[in-house]
């Protein structure tokens, strides 16, 4: 009976936080920082079109449900890498270790780098030969627990940072989910809010100038060092709800079906569909999906993927994994992931 009080407690809790955070949220599209948060992580959830909420069973959870690193039944290790556009790449490294009794804790980082851009000006459109570098990077402390046998919860906290020459901007994000075993047919479901968290502002040695507080007194110091006051803006937070449900057509295989729904503060409310076909006892993997469905001006849309399972070599197997995503204006984005299981 405690802990049915205590599975209400925290349904009841995350609500209050999505509509508080929703109330917050300024529901348009680019009024949001740290946008790196959005993009997807690891070819497996990506080539499952994003709908990973309730199927998340593996390090990446720490990205998409922390509640979903406890299904793990032992440590393991991650590393995956997107090749996003113009050159921009989107790596993900992070480990999940077993904690006994305090359940399942992660550490994990996210880095979004590019290369070396060369200085222009309005005098040298060409550039000035100086060049600067722009980066944006995550470093996050998961942990879940299993409640009941059927639901967990967890956690995940980050600290974010964005840089772009000699200024920066600082936040720190708090992710909650669970995943609750249904009893109609083992359907899973999750529910996950993303990037609750501070503003980020923009600061550095770029905003310094030299001011004049009086131009019409002569003999005061015109020149005292001031900085460009910026705006501050908020995370961009995401709340989802997923199902999730697994199928044994024949013996050796699965098909796991996910959709799920969602509600960022900086877009419309979108939907995720994918699955994930298991062939020989867990060895070889087809996944797709559709991703970003009735959102307005989508660009996201078909996303396609494999991976395959090593034979176990003592303790240790690895899964390679890849997914295909499909842009409509912006091209095709291509993700390679693998996972150490020890």
């Amino acid at each position: 009976m405690r802990k049915i009080k205590m599975i209400f407690k925290t349904l009841i809790m995350i609500i209050l936080i999505s509509a508080l955070a929703q109330a917050q949220g300024v529901t348009k599209t680019g009024t949001t920082a740290g946008k790196f948060l959005s993009v997807g992580i690891g070819p497996r959830a990506i080539a499952m079109g994003g709908a990973f909420t309730s199927s998340a069973n593996d390090a990446t959870a720490m990205y998409w449900n922390p509640a979903g690193i406890d299904q793990i039944p032992t440590n393991q290790f991650v590393f995956t890498q997107t090749d996003w556009f113009v050159d921009i790449k989107v790596n993900f490294v992070g480990a999940v270790f077993k904690a006994g009794e305090l359940g399942t804790v992660g550490v994990h980082m996210t880095a979004m780098t590019m290369g070396d851009m060369e200085v222009t000006t309005t005098k040298n459109p060409e550039g000035t030969g100086d060049y600067f570098s722009a980066g944006m990077y995550a470093f996050g402390f998961s942990i879940a627990r299993h409640l009941t046998q059927k639901f967990t919860i967890g956690a995940n906290v980050k600290y974010i940072r964005e840089t772009i020459s000699q200024s920066a901007a600082h936040g720190l994000a708090l992710d909650i989910g669970t995943m609750f075993i249904t009893p109609f047919y083992g359907v899973r479901l999750a529910a996950n809010i993303s990037n609750f968290g501070t503003k980020m502002r923009m600061s550095g040695e770029d905003l310094l100038i030299q001011h004049d507080p009086n131009p019409n007194i002569a003999g005061d110091n015109a020149n005292l060092n001031a900085y460009y006051e910026t705006e501050s803006f908020e995370l961009p937070l995401r709340v989802q709800i997923g199902l999730a449900r697994d199928f044994y057509p024949v013996d050796g295989q699965r098909l796991t079906l996910a959709v799920e729904a969602a509600h960022p503060n900086d877009n419309s409310e979108y939907m995720n569909l994918g699955g994930e076909l298991a062939l020989f006892k867990e060895r070889v993997f087809i996944r797709g999906g559709f991703k970003s469905l009735f959102m307005k001006d989508r660009e996201e849309g078909l996303t396609l993927g494999v991976g395959y399972r090593t034979p176990r070599l003592g303790r240790f197997h690895l899964n390679i994994d890849y997914s295909f995503q499909d842009f409509v204006h912006l091209g095709d984005v291509h993700t390679f992931g693998f996972i150490l299981t020890f």
